[in-house]
């Protein structure tokens, strides 16, 4: 297909305007073709296309606070919860839960403190 053919979508300058797949990037040099149609692309239509973009960073604090809970995390027997220990007044408990007694009693539920280590269960 030549690039004289009518538009099918009234699109973005990035969009293929017959098939509206996502047009590849432009390269250094040769034309620009639709990878799933084949259409030819004019290369002028991007010329006043221009990308911006913005980088953030998270601040320490926040890496410093994420590292302390993976780190809460592996030393914990499961998955945290908000849940204050009642020994040390921390406000995450990881726990576990088992069927031990009969199938139509509820499960036990065990919990650790993921600061001071402290286990107490819990029946369903």
């Amino acid at each position: 297909m030549s690039s004289k053919t009518s538009s099918i979508f009234d699109s973005d300058v990035n969009f293929c305007p017959q098939c509206g797949a996502i047009l590849p990037t432009l390269g250094n040099k040769g034309g620009l073709a639709c990878q799933v149609c084949r259409h030819e692309v004019d290369i002028e239509i991007m010329e006043e296309l221009e990308v911006k973009y913005v980088v953030e960073f998270n601040s320490r604090s926040e890496y410093i606070e994420e590292q302390q809970l993976k780190s809460a995390q592996s030393k914990s027997d499961g998955p945290i919860v908000e849940r204050r220990c009642p020994k040390c007044g921390n406000d995450t408990m990881s726990y576990a839960s088992l069927q031990l007694r009969s199938a139509d009693e509820g499960q036990t539920i065990f919990y650790t403190c993921t600061k001071c280590q402290f286990k107490e269960t819990e029946n369903s």
